[in-house]
């Protein structure tokens, strides 16, 4: 499936000192490739490699229009490879194909185009002039400064395995853009699809240890997330791994833009167009067998519309096309393990014994022989405080909550250690615009949002999904630190 299993250490394949292992299929659960295992010293010699090519290489003394040249090479290369990249991400992630040629691919290109297109546009900022005395020699003189924005070092990418691609191309194009070094670690499940940036940055002539790509274990991320020659760990993952992941960088103060989990809210008011909330709905939770961080698992409906709309989620979610991606009417493909698998079925039985009316689902389809699924999986009458409402399932199962007043649902979706996304649906868009305001999380969409991921809106979370924020302008400065240069204008 790759030309490439080896390891991209500045700038040559380097061949795994761990070996390598069976990368599998998750609707087949059969091999595919073999991927490499890095070792701690291959880590330590990627992180060095990134070290010199920032302290002693051109790439940081680049103009950004001599770094978008080569990063632009980069992408028309990949753009050329779509539609292996597209079986890739089918086989190796196991998502749908056309949620992998939409979602997996064309969104990130888009948003890469769309960060070098907007690091052109990033100039020198001065400040307001003030005339003051010279504390030397006593003249009045003009001041002046100029503020720029520098790369910060050093990055070390980590990545999931459930959006690879995706995440790959948004954490490495940007902090490249701004002259960064980078150190990418994937997912070992998902090796594959971080890899051909290697082969993308070789076609490109990019300089060596501009980018590395290593994999490992457990111990290799830590070498990333304490090594005193990283300068910034950019982290998508859980809760969990990245309060861990910041407590390792602490005793050397790395800077951190860490994309954690959510617990994210639908709200559904009496007004809401019901057919489109049911559409909305029910992609909330099946897109990608609910492996997504942003997903509204959530649905607070109100009363006098809830037994309407679950009715009609069940209808949805029990005709939904579940199994091999490799067949293109599938519309919710595998799981990517199972241990996956095995976490689902625990919020389930966890969700039973809390009282929860359990409408559908709640198995893994019988018909499906092979493979990692579980079948798409409704709640109503949930409790907002119970494990399957505040805790974050990754997995395809959506809690119904009901509610009777506008307040109420506010509460109800703050009520959360997430605070990642949300989404409202009202005919009355000044109302779902207010409400939106008193939600806490780094983003809301009004009735379906705009259609699409906006390459120039910040994405990122408060509380414990997460701080920093990834696209758009915001994203690209997290890569950059502001320096103030200060002189006499006359």
């Amino acid at each position: 499936m790759t030309e490439k299993a080896s390891l991209f250490i500045n700038g040559s394949w380097v061949t795994p000192e761990g070996g390598w292992e069976p990368v599998l299929n998750p609707a087949t659960a059969e091999s595919f490739g073999e991927g490499p295992v890095g070792s701690l010293s291959q880590a330590d010699e990627a992180i060095n490699a990134a070290h010199v090519a920032f302290h002693q290489g051109q790439w940081p003394r680049m103009s950004i229009r001599e770094r978008v040249r080569k990063l632009e090479v980069m992408l028309d290369w990949l753009q050329e490879q779509s539609e292996r990249i597209v079986r890739l991400i089918v086989t190796e992630a196991g998502a749908t194909q056309l949620l992998a040629n939409f979602l997996h691919f064309d969104i990130p290109m888009k948003h890469a185009r769309a960060s070098l297109e907007e690091a052109l546009r990033l100039r020198p900022e001065p400040t307001l002039p003030e005339i003051a005395q010279d504390m030397l020699t006593g003249q009045h003189v003009l001041g002046a400064a100029v503020t720029e924005h520098e790369p910060v070092g050093v990055v070390a990418g980590i990545t999931p395995y459930n959006f690879p691609y995706f995440l790959n191309i948004g954490k490495v194009f940007p902090a490249l853009a701004m002259g960064n070094t980078v150190v990418l670690k994937p997912s070992p499940w998902t090796p594959f699809q971080a890899l051909i940036l290697g082969e993308a940055a070789e076609m490109a002539g990019l300089p060596k240890g501009v980018l590395n790509i290593v994999t490992g274990d457990l111990a290799v991320s830590q070498r990333l997330t304490t090594d005193p020659r990283i300068d910034l760990v950019s982290f998508t993952g859980s809760d969990t791994v990245g309060a861990a992941i910041m407590a390792q960088g602490a005793p050397t103060l790395k800077r951190m833009v860490l994309e954690l989990g959510g617990k994210s809210a639908m709200i559904l008011r009496a007004d809401a167009n019901l057919e489109a909330a049911i559409l909305a709905g029910i992609t909330s939770f099946t897109i990608h067998a609910g492996q997504g961080c942003a997903l509204t698992t959530r649905h607070i409906v109100h009363n006098s519309i809830r037994q309407r709309y679950v009715a009609a989620l069940k209808k949805m979610a029990d005709s939904l096309p579940v199994g091999d991606p490799a067949d293109s009417s599938v519309m919710m493909g595998p799981m990517i393990r199972p241990q996956a698998v095995e976490r689902v079925e625990r919020y389930v039985q966890a969700g039973l014994d809390a009282g929860a009316s359990l409408v559908c689902g709640g198995r893994r389809p019988p018909e499906l022989t092979r493979g990692y699924f579980y079948a798409p999986t409704i709640f109503d009458n949930v409790d907002n405080s119970s494990a399957i409402a505040q805790e974050e399932i990754f997995g395809p199962v959506a809690c119904v909550i009901g509610f009777d007043k506008d307040e109420e649902a506010i509460n109800l979706a703050n009520a959360s250690a997430f605070g990642l996304h949300g989404s409202i649906f009202s005919a009355s868009t000044g109302k779902a615009y207010e409400m939106a305001r008193q939600i806490r999380t780094g983003g809301v969409a009004i009735n379906g949002g705009a259609g699409t991921m906006l390459s120039m809106a910040p994405f990122g979370g408060i509380k414990r999904s997460g701080m920093g924020r990834e696209y758009g302008r915001e994203g690209l400065l997290e890569f950059t630190y502001a320096k103030s240069i200060s002189f006499h204008a006359g």
